[in-house]
């Protein structure tokens, strides 16, 4: 049995805001009756750019209910901007906390939240991209790539938490662990090779010879490399910058 906080009790009990906005202009509808959870979320927008209302239409589980009914409590007041930023762990969080086999009812509201605001902005809302990766729930590569970017998803359990891929007939768990191995290959930082002292010694004395010598011979005074210690470069002050206090 999943623990549940008593926020997200409350929310599933007394939900905030179910129902359809009147004359809303921001509308998204995510997820599939079939798939076991489905949301439809409307906004109204006023002049100032600014929720004015929110409100949510909902099939699924207690966790669906209270992401959503949390979601429409989290984005009145809220200008676009600031509402853009509400991300799936923003909705948990305001929640205090979801069962991991849960989050995906973060996710959704989040999509559905993307998906009004596109239509806020007047741009296209493609009805699914990408390519269908679990055939059980329908979801894209795509998807589960940006849940696993956005959420440091690092297992197929995780992914599945996270988005219902592989929770079905497990077939396509090769697939997803391929996604993840490839995003994770693509955020590993790469070694910058060490330089060769010969290395650091040309750079150094091109570095002397195009931007600091110039300068000095000019007044007179001149550099000149002695050494270079790992990261400390020791030089000689030659012509008046041997005797110059400023140098």
């Amino acid at each position: 049995m999943w623990e549940y906080t008593d926020k997200v009790k409350e929310h599933f009990l007394n939900p905030r805001n179910a129902g359809e906005v009147e004359g809303a202009n921001a509308v998204g509808e995510v997820g599939s009756m079939a798939c076991g959870d489905a949301l439809k979320l409307s906004l109204r927008v006023d002049g100032n750019g600014k929720v004015a209302d929110a409100k949510f239409q909902t099939f699924g589980c207690a966790s669906a209910i209270a992401s959503a009914s949390a979601l429409t409590e989290m984005l009145k007041g809220k200008t676009v901007e600031e509402a853009d930023k509400i991300t799936n762990q923003d909705i948990a969080d305001f929640l205090g906390g979801l069962p991991k086999e849960k989050m995906h009812c973060s996710v959704l509201g989040r999509q559905a939240l993307e998906q009004a605001l596109a239509q806020y902005r007047g741009e296209h809302v493609k009805e699914q991209e990408g390519e269908i990766v679990c055939e059980c729930f329908g979801v894209t590569d795509l998807e589960i790539e940006k849940a696993i970017r956005e959420n440091d998803l690092s297992t197929v359990e995780e992914v599945t938490n996270y988005t219902k891929a592989g929770g079905g007939c497990e077939n396509c768990h090769d697939n997803i662990q391929e996604i993840i191995t490839m995003v994770r290959a693509e955020e590993k930082p790469v070694a910058k090779p060490e330089l060769t002292n010969i290395q650091k010694i040309r750079m150094i004395e091109e570095t002397i010879e195009g931007e600091i010598r110039p300068s000095l011979m000019h007044d007179g005074g001149d550099i000149e490399l002695i050494d270079v210690i790992g990261n400390r470069v020791l030089v000689a002050k030659r012509g008046n910058c041997s005797v110059c206090q400023a140098s």
